[in-house]
């Protein structure tokens, strides 16, 4: 009955669920937005656009018209969300974050989609995220596709991040994790060691004050303490340190011959060292220890040098050879002294001889009694 009733009348029935919002347009022109119920519409002049609240984005071609010239059918159930030339806005849907708004755009939403909450934040000027923002984000799972658009750095624990935004210096970033938005700027961060490191310099050939070339390896110890100036005041800081300790020890070991510069290392570093130091130190870095650690000889110096120190070592074993004989001599003519002075000795050491001689035979002869001995002749039998 009520059909034909609404069609005698002109009239059609739209029934909206709790998803479903209507726009009528009525002779062309907005006449209501409808909620959720059964409306009685005009049939042959009303427009129907029927909505689906599971896409909370309110999209139509009307929209810009609807929200300039009846924002008071709008407002009921559209939330508009903008954003300045500097803000960033943050939406939450149901007490968790659903979408980031970049600065300059509009967006609106299905007022009854959510329980819509929009936290504006001033974007600073270099465009880093706040720290508590990140947590959020990282807090839920359209909040870690969110940060997919964004550009993040870590800088790892002895390291620090020279921190540039189209080619300009910002500041020196400590160890973390930073977040940036990614809106037209290039943000370029640059790491850095500051921990103690060991710089090797290998294989540097050396011509010595008496024409003798060397081949010598150098270590240096070194650190960065002012990163932002090691980096901006020399293309390759390191490479620097390395020019450096060439030149320093080449300048000072060209200077000495071979054998000053083999009876003393020690002193041959620390005079090259006060050199590389300064000129480090004006770059921002420090040098610690400087060692010299090899020194390769070539081949026929090598054997020249061994020949040398063979005569030499032999030079002094037939010097202590002679003194050990000397003194072997003199030990006997002291003790032919005794003797010749001491009877009593000279027959002591008679009888010491004679023990001797009796525990390596098994019979023993002597003629002439104990007076002969040593005297006469011993025979000695070794009878088996």
């Amino acid at each position: 009955m009520k059909m034909l009733i609404d069609k005698l009348q002109g009239k059609q029935r739209l029934t909206l669920t709790e998803t479903q919002r209507a726009l009528v347009l009525l002779n062309g022109r907005f006449d209501a937005m409808l909620g959720p119920g059964e409306h009685r519409l005009s049939a042959r002049k009303a427009e129907v656009i029927v909505f689906d609240l599971t896409t909370p984005v309110f999209t139509s071609q009307y929209a810009d018209a609807l929200m300039r010239t009846r924002p008071d059918l709008a407002d009921p159930h559209v939330v508009t969300v903008e954003t300045g030339a500097n803000e960033i806005a943050v939406l939450s849907r149901n007490g968790r974050i659903w979408d980031l708004l970049s600065p300059d755009k509009r967006l609106l939403l299905w007022r009854d989609a959510g329980d819509w909450k929009v936290e504006t934040l001033a974007l600073s000027d270099t465009h880093d995220l706040p720290q508590d923002l990140v947590r959020r984000l990282g807090q839920t799972e359209r909040g870690r596709v969110l940060m997919r658009g964004m550009s993040s750095v870590e800088v790892a624990l002895g390291r620090v991040g020279l921190w540039s935004i189209d080619g300009v210096h910002q500041k020196v970033l400590t160890s973390g994790t930073y977040w940036f938005w990614q809106l037209g700027r290039k943000h370029l961060v640059k790491m850095v060691d500051t921990r103690w490191q060991a710089k090797e310099v290998t294989g540097q050939e050396i011509l010595t004050k008496d024409r003798v070339t060397l081949r010598i390896n150098l270590s240096a110890d070194f650190r960065v303490t002012d990163p932002l100036r090691a980096v901006s005041t020399v293309g390759d800081f390191s490479e620097a340190l390395h020019r450096a300790l060439q030149l320093a020890f080449r300048k000072t070991l060209g200077a000495l011959t071979l054998d000053q510069m083999l009876a003393d290392k020690v002193s041959v570093d620390a005079e090259a060292a006060a050199k590389v130091r300064g000129e480090m130190a004006e770059i921002g870095i420090e040098v610690g220890d400087i060692a010299l650690k090899d020194v390769i000889l070539p081949g026929e110096m090598r054997d020249i040098l061994n020949k040398v120190v063979a005569t030499q070592k032999e030079a002094e074993a037939n010097v202590i050879r002679r003194r050990e004989e000397t003194n072997a001599t003199r030990s006997l003519l002291n003790t032919a002294k005794v003797m010749a002075e001491n009877p009593v000795m000279l027959r002591l050491k008679e009888l010491e001889a004679l023990e001797n001689i009796a525990s390596k035979v098994d019979q023993l002869t002597v003629h002439n009694g104990t007076e002969g001995l040593m005297n006469g002749v011993v025979r000695l039998s070794d009878q088996t």
